[in-house]
């Protein structure tokens, strides 16, 4: 919200017009920070909705040097989104036991502002699922977010997380056929994230970024090849390996479990919503009287 500047009034009385002028003004950039400050903070859109999550076993003592590394990497990792698609961070630690390394992927085509938003989500829901656990990583439609006390930066892992296939329709020769045909597509050689598509049939795939381009496309053709098989019929179909994914829809809207809550955040922010709003306008009727008063006073000095 922008605040405009308010031109002042040519004044016959000046103490007064000048007090009621600034009163005016002071009254309106209070009411227009209040309401900027009431704005609800964005909820998880669909973009930004869980898709997958999963935390080591191995736990770290509350209060240790460990905890402490990895609330400075998943910070790292929230202010890098903001200006990079993927970075890693390897944090030092006294002894070899307190090392944490950690990633960020978005989507490749995500914005800058989008990343940032959809980062911020994954750390904070990784660090309510995997809580005093030494390794965690949480997968959102656009975004991924992964630390572990074990190296896995640059090592090319085709190990299957997550899968989901969509209903079947039965075989459909044309739509299956188009749909082969974009995964063919996808899976020839290319960068580090690729999109195909025909007509309703679309699809994508991405590697994380601290693979190589080689790697990259072992692991593709590794998803694709899985993906195509599990998914044979279905209208539509993601393959998760560890390091890269392939997904594709014919039209059909993906569909995913709420897995982590959905539902109850919705009805949280929506009562949250309505409370803030009650509270606002009571509180701008408030603001408004007070400030009749105040002027109806000055006019009768």
């Amino acid at each position: 919200m922008y605040i405009y500047p308010l031109l002042n009034p040519i004044c016959f009385c000046p103490q007064s017009c000048r007090e009621m002028a600034r009163t005016t003004s002071d009254f309106l950039i209070f009411i227009s920070l209040f309401f900027n400050s009431l704005l609800p903070i964005a909820s998880p859109s669909s973009a930004n909705s869980f898709v997958f999550g999963g935390c080591t076993q191995q736990k770290y003592a509350p209060d240790s040097p460990y905890e402490s590394n990895i609330n400075s990497l998943l910070t790292s990792l929230v202010n890098s989104a903001t200006y990079s698609s993927y970075n890693n961070y390897t944090i030092m630690g006294s002894s070899p036991q307190d090392v944490v390394y950690g990633l960020f992927q978005c989507r490749g085509d995500l914005s800058m502002p989008d990343c940032a938003n959809c980062v911020a989500q994954a750390v904070s829901q990784i660090g309510s699922l995997c809580s005093q656990t030494c390794g965690g990583a949480v997968q959102l439609q656009d975004c991924y977010v992964k630390y572990d006390n074990a190296t896995f930066l640059g090592v090319e892992d085709k190990t299957v997380v997550f899968k989901k296939c969509g209903p079947s329709t039965g075989y459909d020769t044309n739509t299956m056929s188009v749909r082969d045909a974009v995964m063919a597509d996808l899976a020839r050689p290319g960068g580090l994230y690729r999109v195909g598509g025909s007509g309703e049939v679309q699809g994508f795939a991405q590697c994380i970024g601290d693979l190589s381009l080689g790697e990259c496309q072992d692991c593709l053709s590794e998803a694709i090849s899985r993906l195509k098989t599990d998914c044979s019929t279905a209208v539509y179909g993601d393959m998760f390996l560890t390091k890269c994914y392939a997904r594709y829809s014919t039209g059909v809207a993906h569909v995913y479990t709420n897995t982590h809550n959905d539902k109850s955040m919705d009805e949280g922010e929506k009562t949250f919503a309505i409370i803030i709003g009650l509270f606002a306008g009571v509180a701008l009727i408030i603001i408004f009287l007070a400030f009749i008063r105040k002027v109806s006073e000055g006019n009768g000095k």
